[in-house]
């Protein structure tokens, strides 16, 4: 069954994060790539997690769903939570507006693994970078609560 107590995945990562000893269980190495034709957009990030590097790149249906695909492809290897995850929500809200196509964006996503709920949000002046750290914090959020 379902919890429909929705986790703020957010202050529980910021909180770990702010401990000496964190280590998260991956890392993504220099910057992922997306190319956005309009058609198919395809990501590309390399990934480091329990020592191992992987390369992988995939096309999604919007550039979200490419990189959601990307790193999902990266890590199920290693982290088999990771084929439950499944992103239920996606919201975007631009702040100061006065900055028009420059404004920052929040990104909310909430996610599930069919069995927990919980959202994660995350800053950029980019929608797809904040988008793209977004889902790098719910994934890393369900690897630490699949333990």
């Amino acid at each position: 069954m379902i919890n429909l107590d929705i986790k703020n995945a957010t202050e529980t990562l910021n909180i770990l994060r702010s401990k000496r000893d964190y280590t998260a269980p991956f890392e993504i190495v220099g910057e992922y790539r997306l190319i956005d034709n309009g058609e198919r957009p395809e990501a590309t990030v390399i990934l480091r997690a329990q020592g191992r590097e992987m390369h992988e790149a995939d096309t999604g249906v919007g550039p979200v769903d490419a990189l959601a695909k990307v790193l999902k492809k990266s890590l199920k290897p290693i982290f088999p939570v990771i084929s439950r995850v499944k992103l239920v929500d996606f919201k975007s809200q631009i702040f100061d507006a006065k900055t028009g196509t420059a404004a920052k964006v929040e990104v909310e996503i909430i996610f599930s693994d069919g069995r927990d709920v919980w959202r994660v949000m995350a800053f950029s002046e980019n929608i797809n970078k904040a988008s793209f750290l977004a889902l790098i914090d719910g994934f890393e959020y369900a690897i630490l609560n699949s333990g």
